[in-house]
């Protein structure tokens, strides 16, 4: 089958599964994006994400992590909200939880419609193909980028004409060698809201990420005690953070994603914070059973519940912080400890407004 006509198949293929972008780039990055990762690592940007420094040459060059691939097909799923996703912020006694952690998780989902698409096109064009999400050394926003699905924004995630920042990404590599869709065009132009949103100041330049001082690497990705100076600004969000997707221009064109087991259970919109702080291991991995939030455990959990806790002002969650302040891992104790003194000290303010 000749080029055209099996981009086409795919594509209807692809949109018949769900996806809602698709389109095809060579199975290589671009100078500009190697030199970006380079620079990412060797600044230390990765903080304790030791799995970003290992396999930087198969990350940097998709052939060096798979010889005979020749091109790869990106497929993009929305997410995006039907709501104000930044809404749980101004309820201080609640948690705030990243739009993508409200729903299923998203690995299981695209992995399963990615292998749908895979075996399609092995057996309609006798291809030898591999899947990845988040599964392996792969640059997933720039191989979309040059797929045409969007371009990495000054936030260093992909923007969407059609659904702004809020756009789960897949991969398919493939021993065909299809002609790749043009990159798509940097359309940031002179905005800075992302950076101008970011509560603790994770972007030294446009483009440009430390994720030592991110939310979402604080409260996902970092095991041990959150470094005080990032808690206050750390506000009630428990798992991740939106907000430099969230007040993105570009998502004034994105409608509600479709996909109904990503939308949002409405116990993790806006949960309240006394409720979680009382989870233990069992009760914890019941509630978040097929959430991504159960990967990262009930401490480190806990502990991001217990930051909100000392932040909310509100001195009725004082008893769920002392509850936890003999707790068994000294992370957890020792963050119950920090949000005992900080509600402490807000009590003389509450008491005189």
């Amino acid at each position: 089958m000749a080029g055209a006509d099996a981009k086409k198949l795919i594509a209807a293929r692809a949109r018949a599964l769900g996806f809602d972008e698709v389109g095809f780039a060579e199975a290589a990055l671009a100078p500009r994006q190697q030199a970006a990762l380079r620079d990412f690592l060797a600044a230390g940007s990765h903080g304790e994400m030791d799995w970003l420094a290992r396999r930087v040459a198969a990350r940097a060059d998709p052939r060096t992590l798979w010889p005979e691939v020749r091109s790869v097909i990106a497929v993009g799923l929305s997410y995006a909200p039907s709501e104000d996703p930044l809404a749980p912020l101004a309820h201080p006694d609640r948690g705030s939880i990243s739009v993508y952690a409200r729903g299923r998780d998203y690995h299981d989902i695209l992995k399963g419609r990615l292998k749908d698409l895979a075996s399609f096109i092995a057996a309609r064009l006798e291809a030898t193909v591999k899947v990845f999400v988040d599964t392996a050394p792969v640059m997933e926003k720039p191989l979309a980028e040059r797929a045409g699905l969007g371009w990495q924004g000054k936030h260093t995630n992909l923007v969407s004409r059609r659904h702004g920042s809020w756009l789960f990404l897949g991969e398919i590599f493939t021993t065909l060698a299809l002609v790749p869709d043009p990159p798509h065009a940097n359309r940031c132009g002179t905005c800075h809201r992302c950076i101008s949103a970011c509560p603790t100041d994770a972007f030294p330049a446009p483009y440009r990420l430390d994720a030592r001082r991110c939310i979402s690497y604080l409260t996902i990705e970092h095991r041990g005690p959150i470094p005080e100076e990032f808690r206050p600004a750390i506000g009630n969000r428990i798992y991740g953070c939106d907000d430099c997707l969230a007040v993105c221009p570009w998502n004034r064109f994105a409608a509600a994603g479709r996909e109904a087991k990503l939308a949002a259970h409405p116990d993790l919109s806006s949960p309240p914070l006394a409720a979680l702080a009382a989870l233990d291991d069992t009760t914890f991995r019941a509630r978040f059973s097929g959430s991504p939030i159960k990967r990262i455990g009930r401490n480190r959990f806990v502990r991001n519940v217990l930051i909100a806790i000392g932040n909310s002002g509100d001195p009725s969650l004082i008893p769920s912080a002392r509850a936890l302040a003999a707790d068994p891992d000294p992370v957890v104790a020792e963050a119950a400890a920090w949000a005992l003194a900080r509600l402490a000290s807000a009590a003389p303010l509450e008491a005189a407004a």
